[in-house]
């Protein structure tokens, strides 16, 4: 997820097994499941009171800020959050094909999952046929 969505992310549009997301950078409203951990975190953090809507609360400013000072922390240089995103996406491409992929991401030119994450090698691709 993008980190807008991450912060803006309510209660209301998290599901079972996947959360919602009404409107999106590109415009459209997307799906995005979750993991089984994933679940469990987020899960950790709903409120026993109800009052809370969105689920992390943080706003775009604070996150970029913490995630500044995380890494300053942990002496890392050259990385932007963003980073995050593109990691989950090669490590998904690995999961799911390129359509799959593109559902999750909210991809609509599946050309850049193509040839940005979904790169896999002659190898794999010889491995998957034995």
């Amino acid at each position: 997820m993008r980190a807008g969505e991450i912060c803006s992310l309510e209660w209301r549009h998290v599901n079972e097994r996947h959360v919602h997301f009404p409107k999106t950078k590109n415009g459209y409203a997307r799906d995005v499941p979750l993991s089984a951990e994933a679940r469990r975190i987020i899960e950790q953090l709903r409120p026993l009171n109800g009052e809370e809507d969105t689920v992390f609360c943080v706003a775009t400013a604070s996150l970029d800020a913490l995630f500044r000072k995380a890494k300053a922390r942990a002496l890392i240089e050259g990385l932007h959050f963003h980073n995050t995103r593109r990691e989950a996406l090669t490590r998904l491409s690995k999961v799911f094909d390129v359509m799959e992929l593109a559902r999750i991401s909210g991809h609509r030119d599946l050309r850049v999952l193509q040839n940005v994450y979904y790169a896999p090698s002659v190898k794999d691709l010889a491995d998957k046929l034995d």
